[in-house]
């Protein structure tokens, strides 16, 4: 069995559910979802990246907006279940881990370790500023959990 902890920032959809399994066609995988924490410094690098792409409206609304009474581990359990479920839907042998309270970089290599993943996937937005910088997902990671790391760009889908 081929192991992939994949990374994510929002509910998968069914594009990005495709994309990912059809990776390894022909070999039996499984997944480890993990959603890692919100840190306060995203709202500006979000901005920021906002920015970068001529999306000022979007820009300005990560700056004003307020955490909700719903933000948080409910929030996130509920991406997380959201995504598990997607991929099994899809075909796929799926679990979902959580990062709480920890330093998520340490956590995604206890959760490869645990699961023996033979390779990590994070597929997020994209961030330019992080990016630019090598502090996005995938590059820390590359320096820390000692398996191969695949960056890919969740889809944007809009119905």
């Amino acid at each position: 069995m081929y192991t992939i902890v994949l990374l994510i920032e929002k509910v998968l959809n069914a594009t990005d559910v495709k994309f990912v399994t059809s990776l390894h066609e022909g070999v039996e995988t499984s997944f480890a979802v993990v959603l890692p924490g919100k840190a306060n410094h995203r709202k500006l690098l979000q901005a920021l990246d906002d920015v970068a792409l001529v999306r000022l409206d979007e820009a300005a609304e990560d700056i004003e907006e307020k955490p909700g009474p719903d933000d948080g581990a409910d929030a996130a359990r509920r991406t997380l279940d959201a995504s598990v479920a997607a991929l099994r839907a899809g075909g796929a042998q799926a679990v979902g881990e959580t990062t709480p309270g920890r330093d998520p970089l340490d956590t995604l290599k206890q959760i490869v370790e645990a699961h023996g993943a033979d390779e990590v996937i994070v597929l997020t937005d994209p961030h330019f500023i992080e990016e630019f910088f090598h502090r996005d997902w995938a590059s820390r990671a590359r320096q820390k959990v000692g398996v191969p790391v695949l960056k890919l760009f969740a889809h944007d889908v809009t119905e």
